[in-house]
């Protein structure tokens, strides 16, 4: 399959969720100003964006563009100045209060593992269905189940320091996923990792994408990995973040590292590399 490059990008005002997709997440007007010692930082400006259901979605843009604060409002760690944003119909912010019920299907992972040291990797993959009261026996069956899921079969009694970097974050992938999350938030989860790991941990969340069917919205500073893991790719301006582009990816899944060679998706990369020098 082959495309042209004035067919690549889709612009602001143009943004419905992937076709045949139901929205799940929808953003609309959201903006944020920061209260700062120097004066207001307006990190997001009239932000719109709709996410098909089960859909990937990757955030890039420059560095200070907004893509974590975007992440951090859909994970219900930072109100919207103004402007709303809906999960399944469901308002996640009211008032400036956040909607408990509606972030319950949520799972975020971090650049930072965050696993507990003094808990074995199982322990760590069960902890929030140990704080949900799920039993004990369900717990292990769930967390070497996830082991398998995630390339870790045979570390559920390992500690976090007996891992690599890469292991720890599939073991953090997969806490995100013991409790069948709808929507799973990842802010640069693989920044601090090799290049060789880095590419590993693509092709293992591709499957584990495939495989749980939830909804990734997914931060990254990197266009090769940006446009490797997503349907669309989000790019963002430079603060005041704003929704400078939205591109599809029509590239056939499952991706393989050969796919990076191919001409449908470096004509992606270059159409992006070409906006990001255009800021």
């Amino acid at each position: 399959m082959t495309i042209s490059e004035p067919d690549v990008a889709v612009r602001p005002g143009a943004v419905p969720a992937t076709e045949g997709r139901p929205a799940q997440l929808e953003v609309t007007g959201v903006d944020k100003v920061y209260q700062a010692r120097r004066g207001e930082v307006h990190a997001l400006s009239n932000v719109d964006l709709s996410i098909g259901r089960g859909e990937f979605i990757s955030l890039v843009g420059r560095s200070g563009c907004g893509k974590t604060t975007l992440l951090r409002i859909l994970a219900g760690l930072l109100a919207p100045s103004s402007g709303t944003v809906t999960a399944d119909g469901e308002s996640t912010w009211r008032g400036g209060k956040r909607n408990d019920e509606a972030f319950a299907q949520f799972g975020l992972v971090f650049q930072d593992a965050n696993l507990f040291p003094w808990y074995t990797i199982a322990d760590n993959i069960a902890l929030p269905l140990k704080l949900r009261g799920v039993a004990r026996r369900a717990r292990r069956a769930r967390a070497a189940e996830l082991c398998e899921l995630v390339g870790l079969p045979g570390f559920e009694n390992a500690y976090p320091r007996e891992l690599s970097g890469g292991m720890r974050q599939r073991a953090a992938i997969a806490r995100a996923l013991s409790y069948d999350p709808k929507i799973l938030l990842m802010d640069e989860p693989f920044g601090a990792l090799d290049a060789l790991t880095r590419d590993r941990m693509n092709l293992e969340l591709q499957t584990i994408h495939a495989q749980a069917g939830a909804t990734v919205v997914f931060v990254t500073h990197s266009i090769n990995e940006a446009v490797f893991l997503a349907d669309r790719v989000v790019l963002l301006t430079p603060r005041p973040g704003r929704i400078r582009s939205i591109t599809p990816v029509p590239v056939a899944r499952p991706r393989s590292l050969e796919t990076e060679t191919t001409t449908e998706f470096q004509t992606v990369v270059r159409r992006l590399r070409h906006e990001l020098d255009e800021e």
